[in-house]
């Protein structure tokens, strides 16, 4: 299975794509799509769009693995995080892609063991992780590189909890 990880930005998007099965995975691509944040929000978007576009069409992955919304303080924030994560969400259906979303707080806990750990720690536990020489830069790449790797530790729970509510009572 190959998970694309989403951090959702509009300013800084991260993304990481990882490969395995199970709890035994690999890394094999991250980085980050920046905006210009002096263009219209509307050009964000369509910048955003077509990179990760771009990223499906060169990785192939099976999974869009993207963190679920939370409650900002600025409602404004709040409302372009959930637009990003409205055409990552278009982007997986259009493409056929598995959708699966992760609570910030669930991601640092399987990752770090910790729900409130600092990037620096979910930095670390990722190139820990990953079997990486170097920390993965910047902490956006690296938060979409640890959603990935919560997916591969909550899709098992998941596919049988899913056959268990199809099975014949």
């Amino acid at each position: 299975m190959r998970v694309l990880g989403i951090d959702p930005g509009s300013e800084t998007l991260g993304w990481g794509v990882v490969e395995g099965t199970g709890t035994k995975y690999t890394l094999v691509d991250y980085g980050t799509v920046k905006s210009n944040t002096r263009d219209a929000f509307s050009k964000r978007l369509l910048n955003i769009y077509d990179a990760v576009a771009d990223l499906m069409g060169t990785h192939s992955p099976d999974v869009l693995s993207v963190e679920d919304t939370f409650y900002a303080v600025n409602v404004g924030v709040a409302l372009k995080l959930g637009q990003v994560r409205g055409i990552m969400l278009l982007l997986a259906e259009q493409r056929g892609l598995g959708i699966a979303e992760y609570a910030p707080r669930l991601v640092k806990q399987t990752v770090v063991g910790y729900g409130n750990a600092e990037k620096q720690q979910v930095q670390h536990m990722v190139k820990i992780l990953l079997k990486m020489k170097e920390l993965p830069t910047p902490h956006d790449a690296a938060d979409a590189l640890a959603i990935a790797i919560c997916h591969f530790h909550h899709a098992g729970l998941q596919e049988r909890i899913k056959r268990s509510q199809t099975r014949p009572k």
